[in-house]
């Protein structure tokens, strides 16, 4: 079989950046979680808020660390896969690249060790500002992202001369037509991410009797959080896919699985098997009118769709459909949690309710599961484009021998591989061993 250097290196910078985002969803959050903590803490003097701070600063330094050394070779992918991407629109995506290492990684570089090393030497006024800037540089660091990103999904504020990319208002690049959307729905994910992750820990801690108070004060915490952010997540992401309808409609169509050129009374189909090839979807159920409902707020409402554009302008309409399941899918279980928890907490039984507990542990992973789905959802949806409706993928390969292409994959695969399985070591080890005792709490205290 014949190698083909434009598949290897779209698998390849899929396979990394897949890899690299289970970190940032995870340390946005975290982060945040750790400052709300320190934050009651300081206010209310609570021990088990310092010992739920303290304990999960370790997974965040860890996963933050990973996070850092899994996305360097992201920008270098863009000039030896994608050369002629960089040449094009490197007077745009350049400066944005640039605007997040000086206002983010600047930012949390500078005050990370104050808040890992700086419990002993600083005030602890001064640690939880620390603290908070961290938190704000995760926040900053996600927005100068997701307008690099968006602005490929949408872009705005641009001329091109000579057929390169030059800025014509950095206002409109920044705030292009699906960044609020995008960023405030990322940023959400990340949070819920964290609250899961961070829950399903306490679950397990409860479920085996240890930690039982940092435990209980985890457990509760979070599942406030859940019920506030879920549903709130699925407002916005609703408004989000309006401006999908709006400016991807073709991303929609394979989102929603939708053929014909244009389709009134859509269903929303809750299972079906996409065929590019037939043009059509086999063993389709779904619940009548209610997809025209969701869309355009109208109950017979058209709906663009995939048969509107040639078959070489659509994406892969499985793997998008499937992948925007699976993160409703997911989203909706956590509303189901997050209520649930308010039923068994008027019940009085949220810490003593075995099956509800194993239930939030094996959600654990389920937030980073989602973020992964979304995210194959927006990058695959777009395709053939890179920058929609302007540069498409296949024009901007670099001309490499695809051997190489393979060799690089092979490696990334060997080598991200084992540093998800060191990663995914010392986090067990972390949770095990579990966190500061109060003894050793007041000890570095009074010290």
């Amino acid at each position: 079989m014949e190698l083909d250097v434009a598949i290897l290196s779209r698998i390849q910078f899929a396979f990394t950046v897949s890899f690299h985002i289970i970190f940032p969803s995870i340390t946005i959050g975290l982060a945040t979680l750790i400052a709300i903590w320190e934050g009651l803490w300081l206010k209310t003097h609570n021990p088990y808020y310092l010992q739920l701070a303290k304990f999960w600063i370790k997974p965040f330094a860890i996963t933050f660390g990973t996070g850092v050394v899994s996305g360097i070779v992201l920008s270098y992918e863009f000039g030896t896969n994608f050369s002629k991407f960089s040449e094009l629109t490197g007077a745009v995506l350049g400066p944005l690249m640039a605007y997040e290492v000086l206002t983010a990684f600047f930012l949390e570089a500078g005050f990370l060790g104050v808040m890992l090393f700086g419990w002993q030497r600083v005030s602890p006024k001064m640690h939880f500002f620390s603290t908070i800037v961290v938190a704000i540089g995760t926040w900053i660091s996600a927005f100068w992202i997701i307008v690099a990103n968006s602005w490929m999904q949408t872009p705005a504020g641009h001329v091109i001369v000579d057929g390169k990319f030059e800025v014509a208002s950095w206002f409109e690049v920044i705030f292009n037509p699906s960044m609020p959307y995008r960023f405030t729905h990322m940023l959400m994910a990340s949070f819920i991410t964290a609250t899961f992750v961070v829950a399903g820990i306490c679950a397990y801690y409860l479920l085996k009797k240890q930690h039982l108070n940092m435990a209980k004060k985890g457990l509760s915490m979070c599942m406030w959080i859940a019920l506030i952010l879920t549903p709130l997540q699925a407002f916005i992401g609703d408004m989000h896919g309006l401006n999908v309808k709006e400016h991807q409609p073709i991303k929609l169509a394979a989102m929603e699985g939708i053929w014909p050129a244009e389709e009134e009374n859509v269903p929303l189909l809750l299972f079906a098997l996409p065929d590019m090839e037939a043009e059509k979807n086999h063993a389709e159920i779904g619940i009548p009118n209610l997809g025209s409902l969701i869309l355009t707020h109208s109950w017979d409402g058209a709906v663009q769709g995939l048969k509107s554009v040639p078959a070489e302008d659509r994406p892969n309409v499985p793997l998008v459909f499937w992948s925007f399941r699976v993160m409703v899918g997911i989203g909706f279980g956590m509303i189901g949690i997050a209520l649930c928890a308010l039923v068994l907490r008027r019940k009085n039984a949220l810490y003593h309710n075995k099956p509800f507990l194993f239930l939030v542990s094996l959600f654990t992973p389920t937030g980073v599961i989602a973020v992964l789905a979304g995210w194959y959802v927006v990058e695959v949806g777009r395709q053939p484009w890179l920058v929609q409706g302007l540069v498409r993928t296949m024009d901007v390969v670099s001309p490499l021998p695809p051997e190489r292409v393979l060799f690089s994959l092979t490696l990334f695969i060997v080598i991200y591989s084992l540093l998800f399985g060191v990663y995914l070591y010392f986090m067990r080890k972390l949770i095990k061993k579990g966190p500061p005792s109060m003894a050793t709490l007041e000890q570095q205290l009074i010290g």
